[in-house]
């Protein structure tokens, strides 16, 4: 049987007030992105603790990706005769400054692996006109045949334009 050790929330490290709250090593810089989204943030995204609501950036990184797509020349709203297109299998996101009404941000967006059947997006969120980081993620979409449920080969012309 497992030993579990109780930190009361004043006394954990990510929560010392003046330190970031995350530490993932590697902070993406506006350098690594082509393509970028801007998003208005909403008074409505902002949660009980009036900052922007962890939700909310979910759904700033699925426009970023559907107008990534879009640009390359991807129909987002036709899966064609073919019935296969993408679907989201994970997500991550690292928060790393708090955000608050009113701010408008901007969302670089890169595809960083292309694998046999799935490829991985790369995010940056940025204040807008600035280099500061809010948070960045990353999304593993899966290539999926949508009639038998099951993922497959990227196809070759889908693989070209996602390098």
């Amino acid at each position: 049987m497992g030993v579990f050790r109780v930190v009361t929330w004043d006394k954990h490290p990510a929560f010392r007030i003046g330190e970031e709250i995350v530490s993932h090593p590697e902070r993406p810089t506006r350098s690594a992105f082509q393509f970028w989204w801007s998003e208005t943030v909403r008074w409505g995204d902002m949660d009980a603790l009036r900052h922007v609501n962890n939700v909310a950036y979910l759904q700033y990184l699925e426009s970023a990706r559907i107008g990534f797509f879009e640009a390359k020349g991807w129909n987002s709203v036709d899966i064609g005769a073919a019935g296969q297109g993408p679907v989201v299998v994970s997500q991550t996101f690292n928060y790393r400054r708090q955000l608050h009404y009113p701010a408008e941000v901007e969302i670089g967006v890169a595809c960083t692996e292309v694998r046999q059947r799935s490829f991985v997006l790369s995010y940056g969120v940025f204040r807008q006109g600035t280099d500061e980081l809010i948070g960045d993620g990353s999304t593993v979409l899966a290539w999926l045949d949508y009639a038998a449920n099951k993922a497959i080969e990227i196809p070759s012309n889908v693989r070209a334009f996602l390098t």
